[in-house]
């Protein structure tokens, strides 16, 4: 065959990569249908106990153990009303308690903190490593090691009963985790910025305060709400140095709906424990931009 017939004769198909059945695509398919029912399933097993505890709240006390199920017959809102007055104190005084400790402790973290991290990340001092390995070191050691130290150094100071304890060791930088995230994140901002800044005749402070936490937002943010979640929920520490009632923050109140002795008001209980939740689900909702955020960038734009 000339090569004037090869080029006129008919081609024949390539056999190349045919186009996906329909079969293939259906598979697929159902291989994502059931990951997310899976995904689904294992989620409403999570948050059941929390929305349990949202329609326990809803039933009186003598019901409430008596089903496992999520059923309402009947709103019972008398949990609420009775609950916020149950105690000593009408249970906003408690959340007031609770805001002063919170607002304490963040800004305590934020300041001593993003100063430590600075000190860190960008000066250099003799022992500066030696510091820093000293200071991840104190993440793994438990509240438990220096909690009876503590408590005898506030006792003589005639700081026991207060809001000190609990406010005071934020302002001295004892919180290392977020000191060393605040360093990773310094550490991914360029030093070019730095030079230029001393160039113009800024100091440490004028770079830390125009330079740096203008950048810092992310890690600040993050630093802010952690605080705020993990103070908010503390229960051990306010046990420990609050003894006077009316001192007392959210989750010691809680645990006054508590009687060993006698009848527990568990409606109340939880009922109240669901107000306490709404701040947590607030600041979580609008800050979780914010620890995405502060958490995966590294500081460079």
């Amino acid at each position: 065959m000339t090569d004037l017939q090869q080029s006129a004769a008919p081609s024949t198909p390539t056999h190349g990569a045919p186009a996906e059945p329909g079969a293939g695509r259906a598979s697929r398919t159902a291989r994502s249908t059931v990951k997310h029912l899976v995904l689904i399933a294992v989620s409403v097993v999570m948050i059941y106990p929390l929305l349990w505890l949202l329609v326990s709240s809803f039933r009186p006390t003598e019901v409430i153990f008596r089903t496992p199920g999520l059923w309402i017959n009947e709103l019972f809102t008398e949990n609420y009303t009775g609950g916020w007055t149950a105690l000593a104190q009408p249970f906003g005084h408690y959340i007031v308690n609770s805001g002063i400790v919170v607002v304490g402790a963040v800004a305590g973290n934020l300041f001593a903190c993003s100063l430590a991290a600075y000190a860190f990340a960008r000066l250099k001092f003799r022992f500066r490593t030696l510091w820093f390995a000293i200071m991840l070191i104190t993440v793994m050691v438990p509240i438990h090691v220096v909690l009876v130290p503590q408590y005898i150094l506030f006792n003589n100071l005639g700081w026991v009963n207060t809001f000190v304890p609990l406010i005071l060791p934020k302002f001295l930088a004892t919180d290392s985790f977020f000191i060393f995230l605040m360093v990773q994140f310094i550490r991914g901002i360029p030093r070019e910025l730095d030079e230029a800044a001393r160039i113009d005749g800024c100091g440490h402070g004028r770079i830390f305060l125009r330079v740096m936490l203008p950048l810092m937002g992310p890690a600040l943010a993050t630093t802010a709400i952690f605080t705020f979640i993990w103070t908010w929920s503390d229960f051990f520490t306010p046990l420990i140095y609050l003894t006077d009632p009316n001192a007392y923050t959210v989750p010691v109140a809680l645990k006054q709906f508590l009687d060993a002795t006698s009848g527990s008001n568990w409606g109340a209980m939880f009922a109240m424990s669901i107000v306490t939740l709404v701040p947590l689900f607030l600041v979580f909702l609008f800050g979780q931009r914010f620890l995405v955020k502060g958490i995966a960038t590294t500081g460079g734009k």
